[in-house]
């Protein structure tokens, strides 16, 4: 079974946090929520309140398939400041692993040159090309280039979520889950 680390920052956007969360449950995978430090409540961009499984720390020495960074500010920013998430992010995709950011997090995998020579789509205004005229910038809702994943933001979630669910074990599975949402 895939396992996938979802991280959660204080300030995240609930809405990229949640439905990620939730379909790839759907999907039965082996789903993992960390946060940064050692308050489990995050207190979400828009005031929802969600409870993170483990720590950063606790999770950092096992194995994962996936990566996911919501956006959503401050939430992006904690990510990008944090030299764990960094080096697990860099970690994981110099191992072929997925390494996926929704929002304002594609920015993060910018700062960190996941994405040269890459294609990617990002919350409007948070990559630019003059800032990175290495990577492949487009309006895209989600954006698969190699083992990396990129999502527009809070409104493509659930199409961001799919999307991560069809690299990860296929388009059956990914139709199957797409199915019982009733999106048709």
């Amino acid at each position: 079974m895939e396992k996938v680390l979802i991280l959660l920052a204080q300030g995240c956007e609930e809405v990229e946090a949640v439905t990620v969360i939730d379909l790839l449950n759907r999907a039965g995978l082996e789903v993992t929520t960390a946060c940064l430090d050692n308050e489990k409540v995050i207190h979400a961009s828009h005031g929802a309140l969600l409870m993170a499984q483990k720590t950063l720390n606790e999770v950092l020495n096992e194995e994962f398939d996936m990566v996911v960074l919501p956006g959503g500010l401050p939430g992006a920013d904690h990510l990008a400041n944090d030299t764990r998430v960094i080096r697990l992010i860099k970690d994981m995709a110099n191992a072929g692993k997925y390494v996926s950011a929704i929002c304002a997090a594609p920015h993060i995998l910018a700062q960190n040159g996941l994405l040269n020579g890459k294609k990617a789509t990002a919350y409007p205004g948070f990559l630019k090309k003059s800032d990175f005229p290495q990577i492949d910038i487009c309006d895209e809702k989600v954006v698969v280039s190699g083992n990396i994943i990129t999502g527009r933001g809070p409104g493509v979630a659930m199409d961001f979520a799919l999307t991560l669910i069809e690299v990860l074990c296929g388009e059956e599975l990914r139709d199957k889950v797409e199915k019982t949402l009733v999106r048709y």
